[in-house]
């Protein structure tokens, strides 16, 4: 009989994880993080380039974030791609340098933050139980195929349930330890 490799699902499982907590790091709590400018995009040299491509991000103080623009061409660029991704943030340019003061939240906006939190882990959760449904399809064909007995094809139904309940474990954990992050003042 075929020996079933799970090693597969397991990786799947383990980057829809890893999804989720990059989004998690986009995510604005009280202190600075470089990681919350990830996902912005600038528009430079005739192409959108992420903002670690066109400068130096770094966290001088906990409610601040800055930008050391290399080319000095595209400091408007930068600005304007931190002020169009939506983070309720207001740059200052002093030179290539530019300065992000990251204001205190306010108990709406933080409420706000932890249902976008929600959201991205009830995405994780699908994901993961999307990977659980593709593992059982492949059991039930191997089964069907004659390369796996019943009783086998059984026993690799519960390793990918299990594997399941441990990912979703991961979701529920991390999604706990960001609401705390995100409510403490």
């Amino acid at each position: 009989m075929a020996n079933v490799d799970l090693s597969d699902i397991k990786r799947r499982m383990d980057s829809a994880l890893d999804v989720l907590k990059k989004e998690f790091g986009g995510l604005r709590t009280g202190r600075a993080s470089p990681s919350l400018l990830d996902h912005v995009m600038v528009d430079a040299y005739g192409s959108s380039m992420p903002i670690n491509q066109v400068g130096t991000v770094g966290v001088p103080e906990p409610r601040m974030i800055t930008v050391q623009v290399w080319d000095r061409g595209l400091v408007k660029a930068v600005d304007k791609a931190i002020r169009d991704a939506g983070l309720g943030v207001n740059p200052q340019m002093d030179g290539q340098l530019i300065r992000i003061p990251l204001p205190s939240l306010t108990e709406e906006r933080r409420k706000e933050l932890v249902k976008i939190a929600h959201k991205y882990s009830e995405q994780a959760r699908v994901a993961v139980r999307n990977v659980r449904r593709d593992g059982n399809e492949l059991l039930k064909k191997l089964e069907k195929e004659h390369k796996i007995t019943e009783d086998e094809h059984r026993k690799h139904q519960a390793d990918v349930q299990k594997m399941t309940d441990e990912h979703v474990k991961k979701v529920d954990d991390a999604l706990a330890a960001k609401e705390k992050e995100i409510m403490q003042v």
